[in-house]
């Protein structure tokens, strides 16, 4: 179990997410959060790319501030539809568009992974295909202005007010939440 694989390491998370941590500490991860802070450009419109890349960077960028004594996680996670990226959105307009999009249809929501441990980096994602009911121009309204959806890839989260609107999902839960525990599970096993 993780637990008992991380039972004597010094465990680095390294990301800003109040999700991610929720889940860490869910599972039984002691973790110190050191936010990576770096550029998440969207170099490429290939969602496995893109979200890899990103998760390697923020694991890498925490290694060169601390010893290799360390298990550092780095994760990014992005929706995906119709061969675009919908990231978070920059206003409440875009948040908008966003949910009008994934009204009645269905997107994908792709989380890197990436550990770095003793010199060495190790890295996979996660795929959830995710259905959204029907949703009103009332409805997304009434969302936005709670504002849950303006710090979430996609413009909502399925932990909170924005499960209201998926209807159902195809893999992994968390994953659509922010981490997907099963393939950072599969990681750990690699590695220890």
């Amino acid at each position: 179990m993780i637990h008992s694989f991380l039972q004597n390491k010094k465990v680095i998370l390294a990301s800003a997410s109040p999700r991610r941590k929720e889940i860490f500490e869910m599972i039984g991860i002691k973790a110190l959060q050191m936010p990576a802070h770096i550029d998440e450009e969207t170099f490429s419109n290939n969602p496995r790319k893109l979200v890899v890349t990103h998760a390697e960077n923020k694991a890498l960028a925490i290694r060169k501030i601390v010893d290799n004594d360390y298990l550092i996680v780095g994760s990014d996670t992005i929706v995906y539809q119709d061969s675009e990226i919908l990231e978070k959105p920059e206003s409440k307009l875009q948040a908008a568009e966003f949910l009008t999009r994934l009204s009645g249809t269905f997107h994908y929501v792709y989380t890197g992974v990436a550990i770095s441990y003793k010199h060495q980096i190790y890295s996979g994602y996660e795929k959830t295909k995710v259905f959204f009911r029907n949703l009103s121009a009332y409805e997304i309204e009434e969302y936005i202005n709670t504002k849950e959806p303006m710090d979430k890839a996609g413009a909502y989260g399925i932990q909170g007010l924005g499960s209201q609107f998926v209807q159902k999902i195809s893999g992994c839960y968390f994953n659509v939440m922010g981490f997907p525990v099963y393939r950072f599970y599969k990681l750990l096993e690699e590695i220890l």
